[in-house]
C-alpha cells in the first residue's frame, strides 16, 4: 500500500492533488486555517466571508491574504487537510496484518460519528462543481485515492470500482439524505460482493 499511502515518486498521478504535503504555517496562519476549516464545514464554503474568517481567527484580512493569496486558496488547502486527517485516520485502523475492503466501512462508521455535517468533499463539490476553482483537483484526487484503496485491498480492479461506488453513494446518502442505515446497508452490500465467488481482500 505504501505507493498510495504516502507521496512518492511512484504516487499515481491522479492522486497527487490530494497527497501533497500541507504548507508550513505560522502561528496566525495555522489559526486562520483552524478558523476557516470550522467555518467552512459548519456554513458552506460560498457562505463564509473573509472578514468572517479573519476576525473568527483574531486576525486581519490583510493577514489572511498575506499567509494564503486568496479565499480560493484557502478552500484548497482545507479541504487538502482533510484529506490528509480522513487518510490518517484510515489508515492508523486498518489491521496491519490484513487490511479488507470492510473494515474501511467500520472506519468510515466511526468518523462520520464525528462529522455532523457528513462528507467535507461532497458538500464542497456540491458549491464547487462546473468550476475552474483550486479546489476541485482535491476533491477529484480524494475520490481517486479511495478507489485506489479499494483496488489495492481487493487486489480487483473490477471489485475495487464496485466498492468504490458503494462507498461513495454511502457518502451521498449519509449526507445528502440523512439517512441513518446507510452505513450499515453498504457494508451489508460490500460483504455480500466480497463473499461471492473467489474475492480477495474481504478483510473480516
Amino acid at each position: 500500500m505504501l505507493s498510495i499511502a504516502t507521496l512518492s515518486d511512484t504516487t499515481p498521478a491522479p492522486l497527487l492533488p490530494a497527497m501533497q504535503p500541507l504548507p508550513p504555517l505560522t502561528n496566525a496562519g495555522t489559526r486562520l486555517l483552524d478558523a476557516a476549516s470550522d467555518l467552512f464545514y459548519e456554513r458552506g464554503v460560498r457562505a463564509v466571508g473573509v472578514d468572517l474568517i479573519a476576525e473568527t481567527a483574531g486576525t486581519t484580512k490583510k493577514t489572511l491574504y498575506d499567509r494564503f493569496g486568496s479565499k480560493d486558496a484557502l478552500v484548497a488547502l482545507y479541504l487538502l487537510q482533510r484529506a490528509h486527517r480522513w487518510r490518517a485516520f484510515l489508515l492508523e485502523r486498518l489491521d496491519d496484518e490484513n487490511p479488507g475492503a470492510l473494515q474501511v466501512f467500520d472506519v468510515l462508521e466511526a468518523w462520520m460519528g464525528t462529522q455532523r455535517r457528513g462528507c467535507a468533499f461532497v458538500n464542497a463539490h456540491a458549491e464547487l462543481g462546473n468550476t475552474d476553482h483550486p479546489a476541485l483537483p482535491v476533491i477529484h484526487a480524494e475520490k481517486a485515492w479511495m478507489r485506489a484503496l479499494f483496488d489495492h485491498l481487493t487486489g480487483d480492479p473490477a471489485r475495487g470500482a464496485h466498492l468504490h461506488l458503494l462507498y461513495e453513494g454511502t457518502l451521498v446518502l449519509h449526507t445528502a439524505g440523512a439517512s441513518t442505515t446507510a452505513i450499515d446497508d453498504a457494508r451489508h452490500a460490500a460483504r455480500t460482493l466480497l463473499t461471492s465467488g473467489d474475492a480477495p481482500g474481504a478483510g473480516r
